[in-house]
């Protein structure tokens, strides 16, 4: 199998372990990584054995698939590029600014028969993979909680944290969204830091939805209420719980529950995310988390912000 080449765009905190991955990957070359700051780039270039380079132009027609890695006010720019000169992307999330944005490469990507996958890693960890799918839910409540960390405080807590959860609620209840409500304050930055929303589905699911990064602890966890079970996904610890009712009773008349937990191993969600991403280059296959999967999260998220008062 060819070897496809392949560069990472910005090479901050998540950058820098996207260029580790496809260095560690046999059908893949990292032949560059590129950063404005060019120390940044180089300190990561040297340790694979790749280019440094300061401005993407040059790549443009060079490469097989880029990994998007930048401020999100520049993925729209620096996607279609690469869609336009026949690269594979993958953009971290989300996947633009506006939904218009999306809508265009989207378009590009179609046209052009290339592979657009978005970065929502939550859809690798191998807690929410284990979970069979075919059993739509009829209640979600999800709670993503996070100590403050000042590196992603340039937007919401919507778009930095709950739109992870707003992925996978949408790609498991797969029904339109009927009706949003939501609320949420501002507590040390400009932005919405603690929010809570409530998303009701048209197929009559409601997903209860709360993100907040001022909190004590960390804590990543999904349930679920479905027709003849209740789940529990716990992402930090990757732990996946499935109570249902069994056969015998534990009173009369009142079947007894059944309790099955799965404790799955650290995985890298990451090399699963990007090895996920090759492999469709290679057979074709829609992405996990396509551009379409990622202009819906969007979309959610926008309106959530919204509702809450932040731009």
């Amino acid at each position: 199998m060819k070897k496809l080449k392949c560069a990472v765009i910005g090479t901050g905190y998540l950058g820098k372990f996207h260029a580790e991955k496809y260095a560690s990957l046999p059908d893949c070359e990292l032949v560059a990584v590129v950063d404005i700051n060019e120390a940044a780039a180089k300190d990561v270039a040297e340790k694979h054995g790749a280019i440094v380079l300061t401005d993407y132009q040059s790549l443009l027609g060079e490469v097989d698939a880029v990994s998007i890695v930048v401020p999100t006010t520049l993925h729209h720019k620096v996607s279609m590029d690469f869609l336009n000169a026949g690269a594979h992307v993958l953009v971290e999330k989300p996947i633009t600014v506006t939904v218009a944005e999306a809508d265009e490469l989207i378009a590009i990507a179609r046209e052009k028969k290339l592979i657009l996958q978005v970065g929502h890693l939550e859809r690798f960890n191998p807690a929410i993979l284990g979970l069979d799918k075919e059993e739509k839910p009829l209640f979600i409540e999800s709670h993503r909680l996070s100590p403050f960390n000042p590196r992603a405080n340039d937007v919401s807590v919507v778009l930095d944290l709950m739109i992870h959860d707003i992925d996978i609620i949408l790609a498991l209840v797969d029904s339109e969204v009927e009706r949003i409500d939501a609320s949420g304050t501002a507590v040390l930055t400009q932005g919405t830091d603690i929010a809570n929303a409530r998303l009701k589905f048209k197929n009559g699911c409601v997903a209860n939805v709360t993100a907040s990064r001022i909190s004590m602890k960390m804590e990543r966890k999904m349930r679920m209420f479905r027709p003849s079970s209740y789940v529990s996904v716990d992402f930090q610890n990757r732990i996946l719980t499935k109570h249902r009712t069994g056969k015998k009773e534990m009173f009369p008349g009142i079947p007894e529950i059944e309790t099955e937990e799965s404790v799955f191993e650290s995985g890298d969600a990451l090399l699963e995310e990007i090895k996920h991403f090759v492999n469709c280059i290679h057979t074709g296959d829609n992405p996990l988390v396509s551009g379409v999967a990622g202009r819906r999260a969007l979309e959610t998220a926008i309106q959530i912000t919204r509702l809450l008062g932040d731009k």
